[in-house]
């Protein structure tokens, strides 16, 4: 079944609780995060909590298409939503659509730092406004069933102090959230690009374990710069998730290890071919429905990072699966290309 319409479930669930398993997820990042890349996630890994790119309620409610923002393949659960707005009435009509079209999470951005959201008081900039993020929490809350979480920094600009996260997450928690996933770095709203401020404002990962220790009650999910399955076991002692964005982008094997090092649950593939196999019948899906090679190729560039054959696979999909009329012969001509390397090496 694929949620493409919003009337994939007409009936909220009577279950209230929370029984998501967010020891591990993958980040929201636009452009990245799309439907063809979860599907290609969950070739690798069952338990992984995947999220969705942003999507502003705006576009939600005042576009022409609002299907094509919840659209997901039903491998993809669980699989959470994250909306990027501040007007708590809109928020809340953006949570129960979420619920209605099957999601199991729904949360709010108020994280990222671009100067396009800031404009529409979205992402970061939300931090300075607690008011208004309790009020959307509540909003949203009201509307569904499903948990509401929220996706936060540290602090704005210059604001160095422990002290502002703690307080800010200890007053949002009076709405009722549970759930705070806390990007470990200052979000500098002027002078810095998104992609600065994933690498120049300092990482401190100490504020969002102490946020634990603080608020035993509240579930704390870390974030930021964590690239390995040893670094989440080492935050998994003092929070009780970690998230991951780039490095399972970039390099998406790293997948392939949580369901048994983090659930203890048997790994999902044992090599890469594996995944890739159980990748092709959705590529030949797709490409019978018009959807051209290069984009689902690109989320899948990095599955032989650091292997022999890598830079082929990657080069040969790059040049090749571009072209318009471009098959799933091209794809299988590159893994056929890095068995062939692998087995000359």
């Amino acid at each position: 079944m694929q949620a493409d319409t919003l009337n994939t479930i007409d009936a909220k669930s009577d279950n209230t609780s929370d029984t998501l398993d967010r020891r591990f997820s993958v980040a929201p990042m636009m452009d990245w995060t799309t439907s063809d890349y979860r599907v290609f996630a969950r070739t690798l890994t069952k338990n992984t909590l995947l999220y969705t790119e942003m999507v502003t309620s705006g576009a939600l409610l005042q576009g022409n298409n609002p299907a094509r923002f919840l659209h997901y393949d039903e491998c993809e659960h669980p699989i959470a939503l994250q909306l990027g707005g501040s007007n708590a009435k809109d928020l809340g009509q953006c949570a129960a659509m979420a619920e209605k079209c099957g999601y199991d999470e729904v949360n709010l951005n108020v994280g990222c730092p671009s100067d396009r959201v800031q404009n529409s008081l979205i992402g970061a900039c939300l931090m300075a406004h607690p008011d208004k993020v309790k009020d959307a929490m509540k909003a949203m809350q009201d509307s569904c069933n499903i948990p509401v979480t929220l996706k936060h920094r540290i602090g704005l600009d210059e604001q160095q102090d422990y002290s502002v996260v703690r307080d800010f997450v200890g007053e949002v928690s009076t709405t009722g959230v549970k759930t705070f996933i806390v990007h470990a770095r200052n979000a500098i709203l002027q002078g810095l690009s998104p992609k600065e401020n994933r690498e120049i404002p300092p990482l401190k990962y100490h504020y969002v374990h102490q946020l634990k220790e603080d608020f035993p009650d509240l579930e704390i999910i870390i974030n930021g710069g964590i690239k390995t399955i040893e670094e989440c076991q080492a935050h998994l002692l003092k929070v009780d998730g970690v998230m991951i964005g780039r490095e399972a982008y970039h390099n998406p094997w790293l997948l392939s290890q949580v369901d048994q090092a983090i659930y203890g649950n048997a790994p999902v593939v044992t090599d890469r071919y594996q995944a890739l196999e159980a990748f092709v019948p959705y590529v030949e899906e797709k490409l019978a429905q018009g959807e051209r090679l290069l984009h689902l190729t690109r989320h899948i560039l990095g599955i032989f990072q650091g292997e022999p054959g890598g830079k082929q696979f990657r080069r040969y999909l790059s040049e090749n699966g571009h072209k318009a009329d471009a098959k799933v012969n091209v794809l299988l001509e590159a893994i056929d290309l890095v068995k062939h390397h692998q087995h000359k090496g």
